[in-house]
């Protein structure tokens, strides 16, 4: 690929999009499905058990919890998975589990029964988005190879694909949950059923899986102790953008503007979906490695330092505002900057071999991290609930996370630097 082929290239990737091979078109279509059909349902969930079920808040809690963890948990033991039997059967059977939650769930009028169809709906997303990202990972190095699009690009256009479903998935539910929770809940059963004829129908059987050990993966990433150590950097990324869900609406609480917490998550998505292209463009034509990873994880911690820097004080009514919105674009811009750039890394450092089992792994340690991180962040946040010498402690905390990740992350990719920068 020329210079003059990759500057064009970095502003009309979505042109593009329509002579993208079908398998890439394929998997990025997917993603975009995957959350129109999991954001029909679960942003709404809370409010189906509390109010049509009148469950306690205890068991809203534990139904939320576990959903949580069948996802972000299981995802090293779908991806192990999709290394032993191959993408294909792994992709098919989450999106059988999926749709067979998705019944259940509509049915569901006890706790057992939403407990059963929210485990099967998390477990799903185990099974084959691992699976999906080692497809996408494979498809960007022979499009990378043959000059088509870089895989970091392809991963921005992934990204960019989840991020319009995420949004349009909500937008269908709101209007579909005014006439039943139950019919929401067949819609994402239908869309889940699409994608599994697409997928039964275009996606490749591929080489025959090898007859090794179901955990084979697992222990060549025990091995691999530069992996280990870049999945603990990067888990501070997902502790970190996990603070939109926990420490965003605390900030807006201490602001007096509680009603613009929809707005906020309007802004990201807007940023994401105009702004990541042309990001993941730079960072791998201009920064590489080396350099947007630091960057992206610097700009993470400066969005935490900002409202660190400006919650003692109670901003006048037109500024009250301020705070929240360098937060939410300082965070969106270094996801958009770090993101994309550390998923190209995984299958250098995974040496092309196990990507199932890598992706997954990397998901779950994010995972884990979350669910420790935010107990404690969650505790320290009582303190920023209003304006007071006490406020930044819990976003000064936080601000150090990322900071400590993006200097992990350097370590590592500088030694992908000389490659990073030849493509």
């Amino acid at each position: 690929m020329t210079a003059t082929d990759t500057r064009r290239g970095r502003w009309s990737l979505l042109a593009r999009f329509a002579v993208l091979p079908g398998l890439a078109r394929l998997l990025l279509l997917t993603q975009l499905a995957f959350n129109i059909g999991f954001y029909l349902v679960v942003p709404f969930l809370a409010t189906h058990l509390a109010d049509d079920l009148a469950m306690a808040g205890w068991a809203i809690g534990i139904v939320l919890g576990v959903r949580t963890f069948s996802q972000q948990g299981m995802f090293a033991l779908g991806g192990a998975l999709a290394d032993r039997f191959g993408v294909r059967p792994t992709v098919l059977a989450g999106c059988s589990v999926r749709i067979a939650g998705f019944v259940v769930l509509a049915a569901a009028g006890d706790f057992a029964t939403v407990l059963i169809g929210t485990v099967l709906i998390g477990f799903a997303a185990a099974l084959f988005s691992p699976a999906v990202e080692s497809a996408l990972a494979v498809q960007g190095t022979e499009l990378e190879e043959r000059g088509v699009i870089t895989r970091t690009e392809l991963f921005g256009l992934f990204a960019v694909c989840g991020e319009v479903g995420a949004v349009t998935g909500p937008l269908l539910g709101a209007a579909l949950l005014s006439v039943d929770f139950s019919l929401t809940c067949s819609v994402a059963a239908a869309v889940f059923a699409i994608i599994l004829l697409a997928h039964a129908r275009f996606l490749p059987r591929g080489p025959r899986a090898e007859r090794r050990p179901l955990l084979a993966g697992w222990a060549d990433i025990a091995r691999n102790r530069t992996f280990l150590v870049f999945a603990a950097g990067y888990s501070a990324y997902l502790l970190s953008y996990n603070q939109l869900y926990l420490a965003l609406p605390v900030e807006l609480g201490r602001s007096g503007a509680d009603w613009a917490l929809g707005w906020m998550f309007a802004l990201a998505s807007g940023l994401v979906v105009f702004g990541q292209l042309p990001m993941a463009a730079w960072a791998r034509t201009r920064l590489g490695a080396h350099r947007a990873l630091p960057l992206g994880f610097g700009l993470l911690s400066l969005a935490f330092a900002a409202v660190a820097v400006l919650s003692p004080w109670a901003l006048p009514e037109g500024l009250s505002l301020l705070p929240a919105s360098v937060f939410v674009v300082l965070l969106t811009c270094g996801q958009m900057l770090a993101v994309p750039v550390a998923q190209d890394l995984v299958p250098r450092l995974a040496g092309g071999r196990n990507l199932g089992s890598y992706y997954g792994f990397l998901s779950s340690a994010g995972g884990l991290a979350v669910l420790v991180g935010s107990g404690v962040a969650g505790g320290l946040l009582d303190l920023a609930a209003r304006p007071g010498p006490a406020a930044p402690v819990p976003w000064a905390v936080l601000a150090v996370l990322p900071a400590v990740g993006g200097l992990t992350l350097l370590a590592l990719a500088k030694r992908y630097r000389n490659e990073s920068r030849s493509h």
